[in-house]
């Protein structure tokens, strides 16, 4: 078995979620959520911020973590476990540019009805779910964009 830990974003600005269109030569395809895996010696909220910036283009602060999903995916050598680690973030403007390399082929903020049921995978789904309730609380009380951690 494989371990591997990856980080990602649900990035928000102005109340819409950024998401990638992925289609890798026809054998894979579907909108997700951006992430990466993490480097060695980097920091979890450093993994996300690049590999949303890598993959999308989008600038984006890390407002906070929301936690974690797992799932375990087949390769042809073995079975790969995956840990992903979640954090909300504020994007600084709607911009997004797909990085072609990682097969990506669109991307695009959408409002939070549309994300959720454009999403591929069930446990990207939940974490959207519990990013944008934790965006939503924050936004109530004026924190949305204080808040770092």
């Amino acid at each position: 078995m494989i371990e591997a830990t990856s980080c990602g974003g649900v990035v928000i600005f102005r109340g819409k979620i950024l998401l990638l269109y992925k289609n890798v030569k026809n054998k894979y395809e579907g909108w997700v959520l951006p992430k990466g895996t993490v480097e060695k010696g980097e920091e979890f909220k450093d993994t996300a911020m690049r590999e949303v910036l890598e993959e999308t283009g989008a600038r984006a602060s890390v407002i906070k973590y929301v936690g974690k999903s797992e799932y375990t995916f087949n390769v042809p050598e073995d079975i790969v476990e995956k840990e992903v680690h979640w954090y909300l973030m504020m994007a600084d403007s709607y911009y997004s540019k797909p990085q072609r390399e990682e097969y990506f082929i669109d991307s695009g903020f959408y409002k939070y009805h549309e994300a959720y049921h454009l999403l591929k995978f069930a446990n990207e789904k939940q974490i959207l779910e519990k990013a944008y309730n934790e965006y939503q609380e924050l936004r109530k009380n004026n924190l949305w964009g204080t808040v770092n951690r």
